[in-house]
């Protein structure tokens, strides 16, 4: 059974940094694809980025230029890195994982395991 564990949320201010993380265990197969996804109070489930096991990457508009996901294979760990965060960047942060490269999975909908969640709280 895969198992995802995020951590690393918090309390940042309005253009500080925070590190996310997401530990993988159990049996994974060699294909997959990996997503962050975050939801924010009163909306739904919103994609953020994701990537496969070559490192082919993809960001959401809201975030690109200021998140960076990033994969450590020998610890399967995956990391999304945020920088210049905002106030709009609070939400419940989760990581999820499907067994089809990216470019095969759909939205949220699609991903077969996922987190607990992790909460990511911006003051201005």
């Amino acid at each position: 059974r895969v198992r995802l564990r995020e951590s690393g949320g918090g309390s940042a201010q309005t253009g500080g940094s925070l590190r996310l993380s997401c530990a993988v265990s159990g049996d994974t197969d060699t294909t997959y694809c990996m997503g962050w996804f975050r939801q924010r109070p009163g909306k739904g489930r919103e994609q953020i980025g994701d990537i496969d096991m070559d490192g082919n990457l993809m960001y959401a508009d809201s975030v690109s230029g200021r998140f960076a996901i990033s994969q450590d294979n020998n610890n399967n760990i995956l990391y999304l890195e945020m920088n210049k965060l905002k106030p709009e960047d609070t939400a419940m942060y989760y990581c999820a994982l499907d067994s089809f490269v990216c470019a095969a999975v759909g939205g949220a909908g699609d991903f077969e395991y996922w987190g607990q969640g992790t909460q990511v709280t911006v003051s201005s």
